[in-house]
């Protein structure tokens, strides 16, 4: 990994802490209003994507020459695979071996960090 690939990976961390407070903030008030955890997990999963593509935009891959639409499109169909990898997750702890929910969601959410990371830096942003 050279420089600039662990400098991005640093701010992508500071990307990922906000868009995953965002998450469980959202999945957190719509699991204690009781929606279904898979439903809360998809809705504050796309709306931490957005917050994740914006912050992500702003901080560590501010030099993307995509037009919005397109780079917005890909970002969300990238996370398309990152929310059933979350939704997975989520049923195997909840549902088969009876996690706590919120728990649950925190180790869902780290497995998924490093997909999205990988996925925007060498798919999405490559250069």
């Amino acid at each position: 990994m050279n420089k600039n690939n662990l400098k991005d990976f640093f701010l992508y961390l500071i990307v990922g802490g906000i868009a995953t407070l965002t998450e469980w903030l959202v999945f957190f008030v719509l699991d204690k209003i009781h929606i279904h955890y898979a439903i809360a997990t998809v809705l504050a999963y796309l709306f931490s994507t957005f917050i994740n593509w914006l912050v992500g935009r702003i901080l560590v891959f501010k030099e993307s020459r995509q037009a919005l639409i397109k780079e917005i499109g890909e970002i969300y169909l990238a996370s398309v695979v990152g929310l059933l990898l979350n939704l997975l997750i989520m049923w195997v702890a909840v549902d088969l071996i009876s996690v706590n929910e919120m728990l649950s969601k925190v180790v869902a959410t780290a497995i998924v960090f490093l997909y999205n990371f990988l996925v925007r830096k060498l798919l999405i942003y490559k250069k």
